[in-house]
Parts: C-alpha cells; sequence; structure tokens
C-alpha cells in the first residue's frame, strides 16, 4: 500500500530540505515514545520512516516516481468520481447481470446458474469490470455461487428485478436490441 510520506510529515512535494528537517524535528518530538504526553509509537516510526525516506535525495526521486504515478491514478478516481455517465452505466450493467440471471433461473431452476466466462460474454463487459459488478451483486445478497460454482440469481434478487420491473413497466428482460 502506497503511503504518502509528504501528507505524513504535512509538508509540500516541493519543499526543500531545511523545511523538510524543521518539520520532522517538530514531529519528532511531539510524537516521540518518550514524551508523555503526546507521545505515539507507531505515529513516530511512520514520520522516521517518511523522513528517512525524503531526506535522502537518492530515496526521494525514486519516491517522487512513485508518489506521481499514485497522484495520477487519485487524479483518474476523481475524474471518474465526478463522472456520472460511469454510475449510470454501472446500474445498467447491473440490471442486465440480474436480469439474465432471473432468465436463466426461470429457464432450469434445477440448474439456475451461468459460469464466468459465459456471463463475461453475455453481458458484454470485460472480466476486470465484472468483478466490481459481481461483488456488488453478492454483498447485496442478490446473487450468490452455487454448488457447482456457477452464478445464480437468489431469491432477494428476484425480488429486486420484480420491485425494478413494477417501478418501471418499459424495462423489458433480456432485450438485447436495447443498448
Amino acid at each position: 500500500m502506497f503511503v504518502d510520506y509528504y501528507e505524513v510529515l504535512e509538508v509540500s512535494p516541493n519543499a526543500n530540505s531545511e523545511t523538510l528537517e524543521r518539520i520532522f524535528r517538530y514531529f519528532a518530538m511531539r510524537y516521540h515514545p518518550d514524551n508523555r504526553e503526546t507521545g505515539d509509537e507507531a505515529r513516530f516510526s511512520e514520520i522516521v520512516e517518511a523522513h528517512n525516506t525524503l531526506k535522502d535525495p537518492v530515496k526521494r526521486a525514486q519516491y517522487d516516481i512513485a508518489y506521481r504515478d499514485h497522484a495520477g491514478l487519485r487524479r483518474e478516481l476523481t475524474e471518474e468520481a465526478s463522472n456520472s455517465k460511469g454510475i449510470e452505466r454501472d446500474v445498467v450493467i447491473q440490471a442486465r447481470l440480474l436480469s439474465l440471471l432471473y432468465a436463466k433461473r426461470r429457464h432450469d431452476v434445477s440448474n439456475p446458474g451461468i459460469g464466468d466466462v459465459e456471463l463475461e460474454r453475455l453481458s458484454d463487459c470485460p472480466r476486470e469490470h465484472l468483478e466490481f459488478h459481481l461483488w456488488y451483486l453478492k454483498a447485496k445478497g442478490w446473487i450468490a455461487r452455487v454448488e457447482n460454482g456457477t452464478i445464480a440469481i437468489t431469491v432477494e434478487g428476484v425480488d429486486r428485478v420484480n420491485s425494478e420491473h413494477r417501478r418501471d413497466p418499459t424495462i423489458r428482460l433480456l432485450d438485447h436490441t436495447a443498448s
């Protein structure tokens, strides 16, 4: 897991060596385990680790590469979070998955599951994206793995599909022409 050493020391990534030393001394005195009022061994260790990395020019240069990569990931997450189209698309994919599993359960109650590869193909959703939706639907209790390892809709999932259908009668299950 990436640790933001600049955040740990509460300094800018542009901070010079004098600033790093001054801030380090302040936090080291404050969080040193011998300080009876504000000592915190875990926080102290974190501060020492951050300081040791950022004070060494070679280690800092290596760390800054990882820091920029992490900052890029944060930026991507922020952009994705502000894009409501992604959330709308997720809702559609989850509804499609439930519809597929609903239809499979109705078609063959004794063998209600669909395998991962087939579910990926039928939902037209790549495996790396499908994992999020399967996690969510499982966590809600709307789908589950059955004995043979395939994924099937649960009673709660059937209730969910039925309640969505009642709210919006224009929803048609497994309408592959829509989308």
